[in-house]
C-alpha cells in the first residue's frame, strides 16, 4: 500500500531562477557606466575583451556588460546606455551586452568595418563602392 500512495502525489515543479536577474524580465533596461575593464577569457580562448561595469537605474543593481564592436569606443564614465540579456560565453560573470546606437553609445566605430555592416549601420567604404561599379561595367561590356 505504501507504493500506491507515493504514486498519487502531485509532481513537484522545479524552481527555475531567472538567468538575467538584473533585468527582472524586461528585454532591455537603462544603465549608467561607472568603470571600464579589459578581461581575458577562459582557458581554450585567449583575447582581450572590453567590458563595462554598469549600474541599472531603476533597480541600482551593479552588473558587468560586454562592449560590442572592434577597437576603441566613444563611451566615457557616467554615460547612459541600454543593456540587453546575452553576454560573453567565455568570460565568467559577464551576462549582459550594451546596445549600440541607443542613448550615449554611438553606432559608429573608428575602424573601417567591411563585414556585417548592416548590423551596425555603417556605410560601405569608397574602395568597395568603386570596385562594385567597375565589376558591373565589366559584366555589361562582355555580355
Amino acid at each position: 500500500m505504501r507504493g500506491l500512495a507515493f504514486h498519487k502525489r502531485k509532481k513537484k515543479r522545479k524552481f527555475r531562477s531567472l538567468r538575467i536577474r538584473a533585468l527582472e524580465g524586461a528585454p532591455q533596461k537603462r544603465a549608467i557606466i561607472y568603470k571600464f575593464a579589459i578581461v581575458t577569457p577562459r582557458k581554450p580562448n585567449s583575447a582581450r575583451r572590453t567590458i563595462a561595469k554598469a549600474r541599472i537605474l531603476c533597480t541600482a543593481k551593479r552588473i558587468f556588460c560586454k562592449i560590442p564592436g572592434i577597437g576603441d569606443h566613444f563611451l566615457r564614465k557616467f554615460a547612459c546606455v541600454m543593456v540587453e540579456g546575452h553576454g560573453l560565453k567565455d568570460v565568467p560573470g559577464v551576462k549582459y551586452t550594451l546596445i549600440r546606437g541607443l542613448e550615449d553609445f554611438e553606432i559608429i566605430e573608428r575602424f573601417g568595418r567591411c563585414n556585417r555592416r548592416s548590423k551596425f549601420g555603417t556605410k560601405a567604404p569608397d574602395e568597395l563602392i568603386l570596385r562594385r561599379k567597375l565589376k558591373k561595367q565589366y559584366e555589361t561590356a562582355f555580355k
